[in-house]
């Protein structure tokens, strides 16, 4: 796993493909090119590119685009996909009245 964490690994330039603009995670919107380029960058687990791209952080919270994203990952890379680490999941967070934590009733109900 250390090797796999090697900033120093030279991964090439970042070369563009013809389907780098395919829409890889639905909820927010990330392709396959903004994928790609932050491994070039940088960002060698899933974790960093989740919390740069915000991939896999919608609703679905990774259920459908997780996969994915890995093995585009691991092939920059050159690893295999089971050689990365799963990102923890967590419920999205949702804005609630405060009202609703008092147990109060509106006005207008």
């Amino acid at each position: 796993m250390a090797a796999i964490l090697d900033r120093n690994d030279d991964l090439g330039g970042f070369r563009p493909e013809p389907d780098d603009n395919l829409i890889i995670c639905r909820c927010e919107e990330v392709t396959k090119g903004e994928i790609r380029r932050a491994v070039h960058e940088g960002m060698r687990t899933m974790t960093e590119v989740r919390r740069f791209l915000r991939v896999g952080m919608g609703l679905c919270q990774g259920g459908t685009c997780g996969r994915i994203v890995k093995g585009i990952i691991a092939k920059e890379m050159g690893v295999k996909p089971s050689e990365l680490s799963e990102c923890t999941s967590r419920g999205p967070a949702r804005p609630i009245e405060m009202r609703i934590f008092g147990n109060e009733v509106a006005d207008d109900e």
